[in-house]
């Protein structure tokens, strides 16, 4: 090699020039339509197209506002995409590339969520929906597994999430109690026990941590304003966002009456909005006690094959919510037609769990280094996760109960046990097989649902 490239290979790659509102606006759209695999996957992608190919942001800031994000309620791949979006294209970037993120996917659900209404009655649907269900087993399973893993790194973790599993299925403690305790816990395990209670920092150590985006240019040149914290700006972030997203609420819970499905999906899904850490497993748990016991709106099976449908659209998980609130005006819909009932309940389910993604954004990242090196924070969030892995659990229990066994019967404290004689031998060996496919096969979790929809098919008919 000569000299000349050597110092050609040692000298930093400048970052490429801003990307323009329409280059953004494509690239946003494109994520949106590809993002499959849940929130791993979707931040996998993110990074390759943003931090990797077109270097719109270097990897240290990328893992900083994902360290961010993880704080937040709500799903952490889209909050990351409004943050990336606003830091290019303030605002209105923010509010594409959130949008484009979801987009997709709703649409797609929407679709889904009508068909399954209309038709799920039909045998080949009730089949594939057969398998679908101990695919989904499966998928939350290893949901337990990765969380697990990464989250109970001591005896102190596994103690908060046995804890937090006894207290939802035992106890039946709502889910935002569970997420408030675990909260405190880590917050004073921080003071007086901070070797077990510690949060690590991601991206330090990064070798590609000096490669500078466009965003890292943008910063050393003064020209990202809109990321400086003020008081002003927190203001009129909290004047505009906050009615925005609980003004049709209250109006629609005043117009229907407080009292109507109306009013039950803005509120509970607005509450789902504030407590969703540990993302749309953790939450599951709790929408699927309140949408089956609570309100009644769907039956065990239904919420099964709701989440079925969610794992097979682009987008976030949490879109499984608006399945659920489709079902719930469809099958309480009045004097309006049920598909049209059905189309306004998911679109107020939608309103109420990601308009506040974009205000926990808009007001909070000017804040990310600050909240980035709070160690109490950190500490809390580390707990937080610790519990909603027992969270978890509970929801594998209790979708192993109603796919494997075709009844339950409530002990003592309300507690489910399985019907022994009530064992369906082909979901049992449906789930098993998924299993396999994906612990020991490392099949996708697509490839898994669209095979265990054609077994339970095949099984059915014999």
């Amino acid at each position: 090699m000569t000299a000349l490239a050597k110092n050609d290979a040692a000298r930093p790659v400048e970052a490429p020039a801003k990307p323009s509102f329409r280059e953004a606006t494509r690239l946003w759209a494109k994520i949106g339509v590809l993002s499959f695999g849940g929130p791993a996957g979707q931040i996998a992608l993110m990074h390759r197209e943003l931090v990797e190919e077109r270097r719109w942001i270097g990897e240290e800031r990328f893992l900083h506002a994902l360290n961010y994000c993880m704080l937040l309620p709500g799903p952490e791949a889209q909050q990351l995409a409004v943050y990336i979006g606003w830091l290019l294209h303030r605002t209105a970037g923010g509010l594409v590339a959130g949008i484009l993120f979801v987009l997709p996917g709703a649409l797609v659900m929407l679709g889904l969520s009508s068909f399954y209404m209309l038709y799920n009655d039909a045998p080949v649907v009730e089949a594939l929906f057969f398998g679908i269900k101990a695919a989904v087993l499966a998928v939350v399973v290893e949901a337990v597994i990765r969380i697990g893993k990464r989250a109970l790194k001591n005896r102190a973790m596994v103690a908060i999430a046995v804890a937090a599993f006894l207290a939802i299925y035992v106890a039946k403690v709502p889910f935002p109690l569970i997420v408030l305790a675990a909260g405190l816990i880590g917050w004073a395990g921080n003071r007086f026990a901070p070797r077990l209670f510690s949060g690590s920092a991601h991206g330090k150590g990064s070798a590609t941590a000096d490669r500078r985006g466009v965003v890292d240019l943008m910063f050393e040149r003064g020209e990202l304003g809109h990321a400086v914290p003020s008081r002003g700006h927190a203001l009129r972030t909290v004047a505009i966002w906050l009615p925005l997203w609980l003004g049709p609420v209250a109006l629609i819970a005043v117009l229907a009456g407080p009292g109507s499905v109306w009013a039950q999906i803005g509120g509970f899904f607005s509450l789902m909005a504030v407590v969703t850490f540990g993302g749309a497993y953790a939450v599951l748990a709790y929408v699927a006690q309140a949408a089956v016991t609570s309100f009644g709106w769907l039956s065990p099976g239904q919420m099964v094959d709701g989440l079925g449908l969610a794992e097979t659209t682009p987008g976030p998980l949490i879109l499984v919510l608006q399945f659920v609130g489709f079902a719930a005006a469809y099958r309480h819909a009045g004097a309006i037609n049920p598909l049209l009932a059905g189309s306004l309940g998911s679109a107020l389910t939608l309103w109420a769990t990601f308009v506040p993604c974009f205000f926990w954004i808009f007001l909070g990242a000017p804040y990310i280094e600050q909240l980035r090196q709070n160690k109490a924070l950190a500490a809390a969030l580390g707990a937080i996760t610790a519990a909603v892995v027992g969270v978890i659990m509970n929801l594998a229990l209790w979708f192993a109960l109603h796919v494997v066994f075709g009844k339950v019967a409530s002990v003592g404290w309300g507690v489910e046990v399985p019907v022994l004689s009530s064992l369906d031998w082909r979901a049992a060996l449906l789930s098993v097989a998924a299993m396999v496919a994906m612990f020991r096969l490392k099949l996708g979790m697509l490839p898994t649902l669209g095979a265990s929809a054609l077994a339970g098919l095949a099984l059915l008919a014999l």
